[in-house]
């Protein structure tokens, strides 16, 4: 790869190959005790890397027909050999077979010891904000996606809870922040949409030092941008991870849902209450979707990564461009952390122009591979305009967006053609240099 800010860790388009780098994915593969016992003792997961997790993981062929895809469960409700005797599904709102086992092959993903599937990404993250309580503190990203904030503010702040946005990588700045009440911690890393880096084993210590802060705090971490193959944020000390589905993992714009997992049996239980309580979970073909999306996620990461490095270095050298935020740029301040606790740097480049807002909306009308539209992380390439779109409900905030920036959702395409329809677009505001 080259250009005025090659990234590293890509050779023809993809990883080198040798598996996790030390500091994120110990070799020999997740540790032991991080799964409900019994569930998995069929596959002999610690010895299986993540392609084959994602293809095998809770799903074995059917018992019954043999059928080698787990069987879509559509029902609603299940038959009971007696009076509140029943075979572990009663009522599909608080279980399903099929999400079942998308819960069983994501958590494996994660290393996780439960997973819990959701109607949404926001779902997910609303039953994770239920363990708090009125008077607690949280702190979020000072960049933090539009929606979990305006959840944040809008609908828990006037409930009670508290909340400060701080720059997570700046650790002093998290110590000044942490307080008494504060219960949680939530992290983007990257984040959405400026791609800041946060460390998570330092911010871990930080957040779990417990003395500051009395009975200590939990860090969530939304890895919905990285996604379990490039980055395991338990593994690397976090208490939960948070995803959209509707993004990488799901993969091809055809479906919405959420997901949570954590290594506390205790703490997954207090969320799956929510689950069934509130009743955001996803339906049986949502859930299949997903799993269908999640068995090809590590060769679709692979060819996101090699394409959106690319990118990055094609609008670093554009003189339209005033600043590129992809991690994978040496010039980027997260680069050394990345490199470290990431697989790769992901799929997602943001941009500032040099000539503001009415340069990014030109551009962003302008490119005809990439599709002017919110969301991310499918196979075909997004533009988008965070200000005015994804990120408006936080205008008036701490977190606004700069007006010149534009977010890129780098898909899988041939490379080569999305240069060109980018040079083409900023072209037409900067001109060839």
């Amino acid at each position: 790869m080259t250009g005025p800010g090659a990234t590293s860790g890509f050779e023809s388009g993809g990883f080198e190959s040798g598996g996790f780098e030390s500091g994120g994915f110990e070799s020999g593969g997740f540790e032991s005790g991080c799964f409900e016992s019994g569930c998995f003792d069929r596959w002999g997961l610690e010895g299986w890397g993540f392609e084959t997790r994602a293809i095998h993981a809770g799903q074995e062929p059917d018992r019954v027909t043999g059928a080698v895809l787990p069987p879509l469960s559509l029902a609603t409700t299940y038959a009971q050999d007696a009076v509140g005797a029943h075979r572990g599904y009663e009522y599909s709102r608080s279980a399903n077979p099929t999400r079942a086992t998308l819960e069983t092959a994501l958590a494996a993903l994660e290393g996780a010891r439960r997973g819990l599937a959701f109607a949404s990404g926001l779902g997910a993250e609303d039953a994770v904000l239920h363990l708090l309580r009125p008077g607690d503190h949280l702190l979020v990203p000072r960049d933090a996606y539009g929606g979990t904030y305006r959840l944040v503010d809008r609908v828990w702040g006037p409930l009670g809870v508290a909340h400060t946005p701080v720059d997570l990588a700046d650790l002093d700045a998290v110590r000044a922040a942490l307080r008494p009440s504060t219960r949680m911690v939530w992290a983007e890393t990257p984040s959405n949409p400026l791609l800041n880096i946060v460390d998570i084993a330092a911010l871990a210590e930080v957040v779990h030092g417990g003395v500051v802060h009395g009975q200590g705090a939990l860090l969530v971490v939304d890895n919905t941008f990285a996604t379990p193959y490039l980055q395991r944020p338990l593994a690397l000390g976090a208490d939960i991870v948070v995803h959209s589905t509707t993004k990488y993992l799901g993969g091809h714009s055809d479906v919405v849902g959420g997901f949570v997992a954590t290594r506390d049996g205790a703490r997954a239980d207090e969320i799956a209450f929510f689950q069934n309580a509130i009743g955001a979970v996803p339906s049986p073909f949502d859930c299949y979707l997903v799993l269908r999306g999640a068995k090809t996620l590590a060769v679709r990461m692979d060819r996101h990564c090699g394409n959106a490095a690319a990118v990055a270095d094609r609008l670093a050298s554009h003189p339209a461009v005033g600043r590129v935020l992809y991690p994978g740029l040496a010039t980027h301040p997260g680069h050394q952390v990345a490199a470290r606790q990431m697989r790769g740097f992901g799929g997602m480049v943001s941009f500032v122009l040099r000539g503001g807002e009415t340069a990014a909306l030109e551009v962003a009308r302008s490119t005809e591979l990439f599709t002017l539209a919110e969301s991310l992380g499918a196979v075909e390439s997004l533009i988008e305009h965070p200000h005015r779109m994804t990120h408006s409900s936080v205008a008036d905030s701490p977190l606004a967006v700069d007006p010149g920036l534009l977010r890129l959702s780098v898909g899988i395409e041939t490379g080569a053609d999305l240069l060109a329809d980018l040079t083409q677009a900023l072209d037409r505001v900067g001109g060839p240099r």
